[in-house]
């Protein structure tokens, strides 16, 4: 008896359990890397961190020509485009390639690309407290050739060209989504380039066709709404765009005082990245740390690091004309 294609349902299930997994085996790493290296160290390095785990999850399943455990759990197998075969090794490389690297990559160059663009004193204090070898380093050097090449006019101009390109990925993503809910044929744009599909090894579903009617009405609505928010995004770029120039102005202003007056204090420090502490911000236990520390680390944990005191990241107060 012929295999029947995986439903719209059944994909959603299984990516919603595998990120499940993921994020396990994300939240372990980063606790072992805390506790190794420190919070300092753990911060400059969480994203790759993270990378590592994703890798070695896909590399544990996909990659070993087994089942993930969202798959698993669904009882759906992967295919290659002739629905007769499991993909190739090659196709599986390609899959977690887009799927893991590729992102971080992305985001990576992006923030770079950023940095240059606005010619920030951040991304020189960032440059020079990273290694040599690291990537971003690399990335960094590799923007800053770019860029060189621009006139100070044409740097400006270009400076809103990474914002519409953040906001571009997310709406490619949501374009995807909605094609996937229309066709259900590849839920992840990895997935689509590296032609895998899927097939349910659990026997023919009476609802089935229900399932992907309704799926087909969603992804219809989501169409109507991605053309609604992009005529919105279209009419908000110029006011977003003016307030983070304004924000950026801000971060770019010294929290030190004049060299001239001697008797002066020395800035406090951040007990995260150790440096003087930028854009101070208070927690609700009245702890104060640098805005960028502060949010990097409620990303992973919503706690304070000094007293451990559990926190909402929207309840964070940013302390403006603080010196």
């Amino acid at each position: 008896m012929p295999l029947a294609p995986a439903n719209q349902a059944q994909l959603i299930r299984s990516s919603q359990k595998d990120e499940f997994y993921r994020s396990l085996l994300r939240n372990s790493a980063n606790e072992a890397c805390q506790s190794v290296a420190g919070s300092k160290h753990w911060l400059d390095w969480r994203r790759e961190v993270e990378l590592l785990s994703d890798l070695a999850y896909y590399g544990l399943t996909t990659l070993s020509g087994y089942q993930t455990l969202g798959e698993e759990y669904v009882g759906i197998v992967q295919v290659d485009p002739s629905r007769r075969q499991i993909p190739s090794r090659a196709r599986r490389c390609l899959f977690v390639l887009c799927h893991a690297f590729v992102p971080y990559l992305l985001e990576k160059a992006l923030v770079c690309l950023e940095n240059e663009l606005e010619g920030g004193l951040e991304a020189r204090r960032r440059q020079a407290a990273s290694g040599a070898w690291s990537l971003e380093r690399w990335l960094r050097r590799a923007a800053q050739s770019a860029v060189g090449l621009l006139t100070e006019r044409q740097r400006k101009a270009c400076q809103p060209a990474v914002f519409v390109i953040q906001q571009s990925l997310a709406l490619l993503h949501r374009l995807h989504v909605a094609l996937f809910y229309v066709s259900s044929s590849f839920y992840h744009m990895s997935k689509r380039a590296a032609g895998i599909g899927y097939l349910c090894v659990t026997g023919p579903n009476a609802d089935d066709s229900s399932i992907r009617r309704s799926y087909r009405l969603l992804g219809c609505v989501s169409f109507l709404q991605l053309l609604v928010t992009l005529s919105l995004q279209l009419n908000n770029l110029r006011q977003r765009q003016r307030a983070r120039q304004e924000w950026q102005l801000y971060r770019s202003l010294s929290p030190r005082h004049p060299a001239s007056s001697a008797s002066a204090p020395r800035p406090a420090r951040c007990i995260l990245c150790l440096e003087a502490r930028r854009n101070s911000t208070c927690t609700p236990c009245g702890h104060l740390f640098c805005w960028e520390c502060i949010a990097e680390w409620c990303n992973t944990k919503a706690e304070c690091p000094l007293c451990r005191e559990k926190f909402l990241p929207h309840r964070l107060v940013f302390l403006r004309n603080y010196s």
